[in-house]
């Protein structure tokens, strides 16, 4: 098993920090599921969001290194979220390609769980949607091994300008989180609605549920709700915040609330 290494600190905060935002269901308004975002805490740089490192590190052997810490900071959150009495059914972290392509991945996975006393099903790794254009790191195969360990997948940014959607259809999924390109139609007309649901029909017809996300409106949910998108993510849904600030509505420091 990979050796477990901890993420050193700048200025009292965590080198590798993850945040969460709420996934809500339309229907109920509840937290579902939380999604994670990792920002880098540089001394020279201050904080260096996704954007900036993802692509760079996946061209070397960093971004699996990179994995390891946030898979555990992760399972770390799990359990206090736990403690908390958070109503969800996942957590999501952010998973490269490369990982998967090691045979030893599936089993350091599965250790780090039973260390931390995680059940599989609890945990869902995040594909970006370039994943659907790589040649190079065929991980079908992974995501099939793992999904009958009970973990579960996303992938995200789907529906975009350039994303070749029939390629979905390698991929084994349980969720697609939907391109902000795709909310950006939502409500503008019918032809635009009926697109919109087309993609959405498209992913539940490859039996994976889909994420609407950038959802900024109760107007724009509602519009879902009616295409049968049954989970959104944005700033209606709730904003990134640090762990320790994710509580029940009603508890003291909240800035997550459980409902709209």
């Amino acid at each position: 098993m990979a050796e477990e290494r901890r993420p050193s600190t700048v200025d009292g905060l965590r080198a590798v920090e993850l945040q969460y935002r709420i996934i809500r269901e339309i229907s109920s308004g509840q937290a579902s599921f939380y999604q994670s975002q990792t920002r880098l805490n540089s001394p020279e740089l201050g904080v260096i969001m996704p954007d900036s490192f993802r692509e760079v590190a996946e061209i070397t052997t960093q971004c699996i290194s990179l994995f390891d810490l946030e898979l555990l900071q992760l399972l770390e959150a799990h359990n206090k979220f736990i403690d908390r009495e958070l109503p969800f059914k996942w957590l999501s972290v952010y998973a490269p390609a490369k990982y998967f392509t090691d045979k030893q991945s599936e089993r350091n996975i599965i250790e780090y769980c039973a260390r931390y006393k995680v059940p599989t099903n609890h945990i869902c790794f995040e594909l970006a949607g370039r994943v659907l254009t790589d040649t190079e790191n065929d991980i079908t195969e992974m995501i099939k091994r793992l999904r009958n360990r009970g973990f579960h997948f996303m992938l995200t940014g789907f529906g975009g300008d350039t994303c070749p959607m029939m390629r979905l259809s390698a991929f084994e999924v349980d969720y697609v989180m939907l391109s902000p390109e795709v909310t950006q139609y939502v409500g503008l007309n019918e032809r635009a609605d009926s697109a919109v649901k087309s993609i959405i029909d498209f992913v539940s017809g490859l039996g994976a549920e889909a994420i609407a996300d950038a959802v900024k409106s109760a107007q724009q949910a509602e519009r879902l709700y009616e295409c049968e998108c049954s989970y959104i993510a944005g700033s209606l849904a709730g904003k990134y915040t640090a762990e320790k600030y994710v509580r029940r509505k009603g508890d003291n420091d909240a800035e997550n609330e459980d409902e709209f």
